[in-house]
């Protein structure tokens, strides 16, 4: 390149805001894009589930069950008649309901207790780390099945339960961005004239550990939507006759049905698989775009 292309090529970039910089390092990310085209297809699947499929998914035909695939039920029919491509689509705005809610209740309740954490210190730092600690040590599934026995199987106990046991990890993040950012000039600054903790975290420390926390709910996201299904295929997640992509593959615990019937768990199994490493990815893609480095 020239000397005069390059000068013409230098007012450009300098400037070109951080965001697009953003954006030019995630579209370098060939996976993240094809999965975020992936997970948008999706999303407008389930969104327009009844204008795709045709069907009911709670309608029943006792003359047409488990029924291949066809021409009328294009991934044939469950084990009481009901169409499994109405069903599949329709799951999926549970499953990614569950999946989204429970993320942004992480995150949330990290962030919160992560800026304060590390803007108080103390006895409220040690007490929050401690937390994050206890609630870590406990297997989630483990105690989504003790809470689903007390106070019975719920779309919002599960998204409650999910959300409170993966704060932890948002948590932590944020309160290492805050212990970095609050001792910055400006911050100390600000809170010379006085600035409560509160505004400090919405002007300051929020917009700071936006970009990695960005990153971590994509992984949430992806983390509930698996413990939806693990929890809906044990039997205490979304139940009948609400379909989600765990219920759906209880069909696939008998030998037969796995063997001879592949319609009727391969299709939530792949749903499952697909949007998990979908969001995967495009968590990869994010960390690379907040994180020059990485590039």
């Amino acid at each position: 390149m020239s000397a005069i292309e390059l000068e013409a090529a230098a007012p450009e970039t300098g400037r070109r805001s951080p965001g697009r910089r953003a954006l030019r390092r995630f579209l370098r990310h060939r996976m993240a894009v094809v999965s975020a085209v992936v997970l948008v297809l999706i999303v407008l699947a389930a969104v327009f589930a009844r204008q795709i499929s045709g069907h009911d998914p709670d309608a029943t035909d006792l003359f047409a069950t488990r029924a291949g695939p066809s021409g009328d039920h294009w991934l044939g029919t469950d084990s009481t008649g009901r169409d499994v491509l109405a069903r599949l689509l329709f799951a999926g705005r549970i499953s990614l309901g569950v999946g989204i809610a429970a993320a942004l209740l992480s995150v949330l309740v990290g962030t919160i207790v992560g800026s304060l954490s590390g803007l108080l210190g103390g006895w409220f730092d040690q007490t929050a780390m401690r937390l994050a600690d206890v609630f870590m040590s406990f297997p989630s599934v483990v105690v989504m099945v003790v809470i689903a026995g007390v106070i019975g199987p719920s779309v919002t106990a599960m998204v409650v339960a999910i959300g409170l046991f993966q704060w932890p990890q948002s948590g932590r993040l944020v309160r290492g961005v805050t212990l970095s950012v609050r001792e910055q000039e400006y911050v100390q600054a600000a809170r010379a004239a006085g600035a409560g903790p509160l505004w400090l975290m919405r002007r300051h420390i929020v917009p700071a550990a936006l970009p990695p926390v960005s990153v971590v709910a994509t992984i949430a996201v992806a983390q509930a939507i698996g413990l939806e299904a693990t929890m809906s295929f044990l039997g205490i997640g979304v139940q009948p006759p609400a379909a989600s992509w765990g219920n759906m593959l209880t069909d696939a615990q008998s030998l037969t049905v796995i063997k001879t019937m592949p319609w009727l768990w391969l299709p939530p199994g792949l749903a499952v698989a697909i949007t998990v490493l979908a969001v995967n990815f495009i968590g990869d893609g994010l960390r690379d775009a907040v994180d020059p480095r990485r590039t």
